[in-house]
């Protein structure tokens, strides 16, 4: 699949391309979107029906932390369940401390997993780092060098320190916290190199919960090298302010070509869905036109002309509808991911945003005349009265979208 960027953005930083699975991340690749389990991996059927879900919800990667001996001897069961019920999401391992031991003592886990994820603040870049990126080797897997500023290398922090504070024009303090997570990555991903790991086989991340600071360092590291990078805060945080942090972030790293592949660290409010934070990773590249997931529901903020709930209440009956029919459509239907869907509250825009999209519906306002005209590829083909309104319009939807996007 070609990378679908707008010809109005900045040429993509080019990086290398690194196949995790059947995932290609980086190159000429669209920008993959990934999340991560909150459950306890031990747990292997718990956690391969979250990651079926995620998966199903649209992420192409889900990582699962691997931090117990009970954890490693889960992970090929949970990959076995997936791929019983026909997925092969490539799963990746989030190690820690203890990952070396893990990997050596359970072949069967380091063959599982897709990719593992190591901190080399956590690690080190001694032995314990060298064997797992010998691991990796042996049984050809991709790693990601994952920077994390709140657990960074203390040694290589000390010494960078040093030589800062003897330069001629030291770096403050802030800059000098982003250049040491740029030469972590750096120096470890060189490290991996010289243990035998191709630079086709590492990909790079360097975690902030900061938006500027994850700005700052994601440009200077995308200056420095050419491999795959990995974004995302760390720690976005909880509802709205994870979604605008997450979102401000990304936004500008992506609109300036950098990044290969995403995931949204949300904080799940209680009871809320882990699937909400694929959702929102695949609305920010669809947002940017990097890619296209789900057709998108045009819809008027309403104002005194709206008195009724009606219009809203149909907007996200309608976006619900289009989310649930996805994954039978984009099996039957290339395309209908870019469709565009308006869902207007009275006349003043109704109309026009109506024709501007693929097919649309304008409903009356307070004191408009009770119809609700229907537009299709800019012409007016419909006009729906009464109660049943939202499910002819969902009909109407099934009717257009086989009629503009099935087979000749």
């Amino acid at each position: 699949m070609s990378d679908s960027r707008s010809k109005t953005l900045p040429p993509r930083h080019r990086t290398r391309p690194v196949t995790v699975g059947g995932v290609v991340i980086g190159g000429a690749a669209p920008v993959a979107v990934q999340s991560m389990t909150n459950t306890d991996t031990a747990a292997a059927e718990a956690t391969a029906a979250q990651v079926e879900a995620l998966a199903r919800a649209g992420s192409e990667l889900v990582r699962i932390t691997v931090n117990s001996e009970d954890a490693a001897r889960a992970v090929p069961r949970i990959r076995d369940r997936l791929a019983q019920r026909g997925l092969h999401t490539p799963l990746i391992g989030d190690f820690h401390f203890n990952g070396h031991q893990l990997l050596a003592k359970y072949p069967e886990c380091a063959e599982a997993l897709a990719k593992y994820r190591i901190n080399p603040g956590n690690v080190g870049r001694d032995e314990r780092f060298s064997a797992m990126i010998e691991t990796a080797c042996r049984h050809r897997k991709a790693v990601r060098i994952g920077v994390n500023w709140g657990s960074m290398d203390q040694g290589l922090s000390a010494r960078l320190m040093d030589e800062n504070a003897r330069a001629a024009e030291p770096l403050d303090g802030r800059a000098m916290i982003h250049e040491i997570m740029v030469r972590s990555a750096l120096d470890s991903a060189q490290r991996a190199e010289e243990l035998g790991l191709s630079a086709d086989r590492i990909i790079l991340s360097c975690k902030m919960s900061g938006v500027q600071d994850l700005i700052a360092v994601y440009r200077r590291l995308a200056e420095r090298c050419d491999y795959a990078l990995h974004l995302g805060l760390t720690e976005a945080g909880l509802g709205s302010k994870g979604i605008v942090a997450s979102t401000a972030a990304l936004a500008v790293l992506l609109q300036q070509g950098i990044g290969d592949t995403i995931r949204i660290s949300l904080t799940p409010e209680p009871g809320a869905a882990r699937t909400g934070e694929v959702v929102v990773a695949q609305e920010i590249l669809q947002a940017l036109e990097l890619r296209s997931f789900t057709p998108q529901v045009v819809a008027c903020p309403g104002c005194g002309r709206t008195s009724s709930d009606y219009f809203q209440r149909l907007a996200q009956e309608v976006q619900d509808y289009l989310r649930a029919r996805m994954p039978q459509w984009r099996a039957r239907y290339p395309g209908v991911e870019a469709m565009s869907v308006a869902v207007m509250g009275c006349v003043v825009n109704g109309p026009g945003e109506s024709r501007h999209a693929n097919i649309g519906i304008s409903l009356p306002g307070s004191g408009e005349n009770p119809s609700a005209p229907v537009y299709e590829d800019g012409h007016k083909t419909a006009t729906l009265k009464g109660a049943q309104i939202g499910d002819e319009f969902k009909a109407m939807l099934e009717r257009y979208v086989a009629r503009k996007y099935g087979a000749d």
